[in-house]
């Protein structure tokens, strides 16, 4: 398994950001549970978006819907993972309290 090297900053851009500014961050000292709380409801609202697709007649669809919907569907399971990301390193790291 790869070895984790600690956050530089507290605050991580999102990889979805696509201006020279980074708006969406993650600050990557709260509580491990919060992100990850955070992902799983990213993570979610992807699956159920791809199960209504799934379920969903494409006969009265527009063409032009198939890039909005998969780039909803990428920002969504970016930042959930971008999310995943940090809750992970941050409870591998976690020490319960004395």
């Amino acid at each position: 398994m790869n070895k984790l090297n600690p956050f530089p900053n507290r605050y991580r851009p999102l990889q979805t950001n696509l201006t020279d500014t980074t708006p969406l961050i993650i600050d990557t000292e709260a509580n491990p549970q919060d992100i990850l709380e955070s992902a799983f409801q990213r993570i979610r609202a992807s699956s159920d978006l791809l199960r209504t697709l799934h379920c969903q007649s494409f006969l009265d669809g527009d063409i032009e819907d198939i890039p909005r919907i998969t780039h909803a569907l990428y920002l969504l399971t970016q930042d959930g993972c971008d999310l995943l990301k940090v809750a992970h390193q941050r409870m591998l790291n976690w020490k319960a309290p004395v």
